[in-house]
């Protein structure tokens, strides 16, 4: 059987049917978009809700706010690459088992050798479990900030570093880590943010009081095929690369994961193998052009390593920072061309690096127009503001 050929149109025609960006294919409900994503990035707390934005109608910050907080349908979890993502919550045993296992392991190595080389403690890792005990026992009394249990454990009190004059040598405190570690492990979680939803102040609580039954994490395998399953059905077709990197694992459990799932062949526009879904083999046909606005670190923009057929790679370094963050980003027909920013009434504006013509230029308008109106006055601040995005600020 000769193995199919997938273009780059196409690609770009399975983002905006698979990833709910043209209008038609927009979805009703947090979760939907949260499944169809497979994950959303919540580095930055306002992205969780701007992602929603763009591939919803009539889904305002209040109805993420449910979700993750009444309903709890998604769920914050620190796993792929260390970073914070908010998952549909039957999915989270898989990232336990799997790519959050890598990351604690990978941590405790990292936190226990800090805290002896600091003298807090001869064995680190006898400390970290003393620690996490003692926090676990706080959070079972009810739920806590980050600032709450450091006033009130004692353990999560310290600093460590700050004893040079060495400018990388600050101090940092100890109740991250621990936090870090039990999230990890799945043992806790975020609850529900202390503060504005554009801001990431979450309250602490234990996976048992915020889920009620608390699954199984799944083996390291079984997790990892789940992983790549979903992702494949999102950002497929994609390449090796792609899944390690955006895993943050290795080749072998890309590889292994693939096998399991029982992922396609099929060969791309540069010539490289990629792989798809077996549930997910068909044709994608043309889209009509649509136009989008994502936030930084939308999971569209961050689905890939090689992002050559949506984006020139001249836009790179006024799109992304140095280490491969994305800002916002203005799309259209398929393709990155620029970003958007806000003034100081939240107005949303447009800052793009083609020209779309006529046709591109009244679509995006409309979607600056739609996410204003969303944002109905909050301004965003942001952590990872691309090189564009700053020019484009400046009065």
């Amino acid at each position: 059987m000769a193995v199919r050929h997938v273009t780059d149109a196409e690609r770009r025609s399975r983002i905006a049917v698979r990833h709910a960006l043209a209008p038609a294919h927009r979805l009703g409900d947090v979760e939907a978009v949260t499944r169809a994503m497979t994950v959303l990035h919540a580095t930055e707390a306002a992205t969780v809700h701007l992602a929603v934005a763009a591939r919803t109608e009539g889904v305002g910050p209040e109805d993420v706010d449910a979700a993750l907080h009444d309903s709890r349908q998604v769920v914050k979890q620190l796993a792929m690459r260390r970073t914070l993502f908010v998952f549909p919550r039957d999915l989270l045993p898989a990232a336990w088992g799997s790519a959050s296992a890598r990351v604690a392991t990978a941590e405790r190595k990292r936190i226990a050798k800090a805290i002896a080389g600091a003298g807090i403690a001869d064995d680190g890792e006898a400390w970290l479990d003393a620690a996490c005990d003692a926090t676990l026992a706080r959070l079972a009394a009810g739920p806590a900030t980050t600032a709450e249990l450091r006033a009130e454990v004692p353990e999560l009190a310290g600093m460590v570093g700050g004893t040079t004059d060495k400018p990388y040598d600050r101090p940092t405190p100890v109740a991250p880590w621990v936090l870090t570690t039990l999230g990890l492990d799945g043992r806790a979680v975020r609850g529900r943010n202390a503060g504005h939803w554009r801001l990431n102040k979450p309250t602490w609580t234990t996976t048992a009081d915020w889920l009620g039954t608390v699954p199984e994490p799944l083996d390291e395998a079984a997790g990892y095929a789940e992983l790549v399953g979903a992702w494949l059905r999102t950002f497929g077709p994609g390449t090796v690369a792609d899944l390690q990197w955006w895993l943050g694992s290795t080749k072998t459990a890309v590889t292994r994961a693939l096998a399991d799932v029982g992922a396609v062949e099929v060969v791309l526009d540069d010539g490289a193998t990629g792989w798809l879904h077996p549930l997910d083999t068909d044709d994608v046909g043309p889209v009509e052009p649509w136009a989008a606005l994502l936030p930084t670190l939308d999971p569209t923009v961050m689905g890939w390593r090689g992002r050559e057929f949506y984006l020139d790679p001249a836009h790179v370094p006024y799109l992304f920072d140095t280490n491969g963050n994305a800002g916002t980003t203005a799309w259209w027909d398929g393709r990155i061309v620029g970003c958007w920013v806000q003034d100081d009434e939240g107005v949303v504006r447009l800052s793009l690096l083609e020209d779309v013509g006529p046709g591109g230029r009244a679509a995006l308008e409309v979607e600056a127009a739609r996410l204003t109106a969303w944002l109905d006055g909050t301004v965003i601040g942001n952590v990872y503001a691309s090189r564009q995005m700053k020019q484009a600020r400046l009065p």
